[in-house]
């Protein structure tokens, strides 16, 4: 039990053991955090600054009640906007294929385990193992990376649709 526990956290051996399609999922995953992170920056960071730069645009003119200022407020909110949910499509679009890609895993592995019970029959039990190994392990980390980004997506969806509703709230008609 004990050397299982030092493999379980090895990740070397993780990956060995996980074939090709746990590079995979590691690639994607590792894109999934680095956009996540992106938004968490700037959406904390680096919109609040724009959102001030917007307003004082907005002050500055003398106009803001013709239909042509409304319009100029409209494409204001527009570009706060489409800058506020760059990247959640992909985000979404990485969560959806992780669990994907670790049923990709799973049926490589159980392709696995037919060749070894084709070629050796059911008495080659190591042989088993390994091809289950990989199918279990590369379902265990395409889902276990699935989860805890949609918990950090969803977070960042419900910022987003806030700091879009305080933009027009702040560009509001005078």
């Amino acid at each position: 039990m004990d050397s299982l526990t030092n493999n379980l956290f090895n990740i070397e051996v993780l990956l060995e053991s996980g074939g090709l399609v746990l590079w995979l999922i590691l690639f994607a995953s590792l894109l999934m955090w680095t956009l996540i992170i992106e938004r968490y920056l700037f959406v904390y960071a680096i919109h609040p600054r724009r959102v001030k730069q917007l307003i004082q645009r907005w002050q500055q003119r003398t106009d803001r009640r013709s239909w042509y200022a409304q319009k100029i407020r409209q494409g204001m909110i527009s570009e706060s906007s489409m800058a506020l949910h760059h990247y959640l499509m992909a985000i979404k679009t990485l969560i959806a294929a992780l669990p994907m890609l670790g049923l990709l895993g799973t049926v490589d592995g159980m392709i696995q385990t037919f060749d070894v019970l084709t070629v050796f029959g059911t008495g080659n039990a190591r042989g088993m193992a390994g091809g289950i190994s990989v199918a279990l392990i590369t379902t265990m980390g395409g889902l276990l990376a699935a989860l805890s980004g949609m918990y950090f997506s969803t977070q960042i969806e419900q910022r987003v649709a806030r700091a879009e509703e305080q933009v027009a709230d702040v560009l509001r008609r005078d």
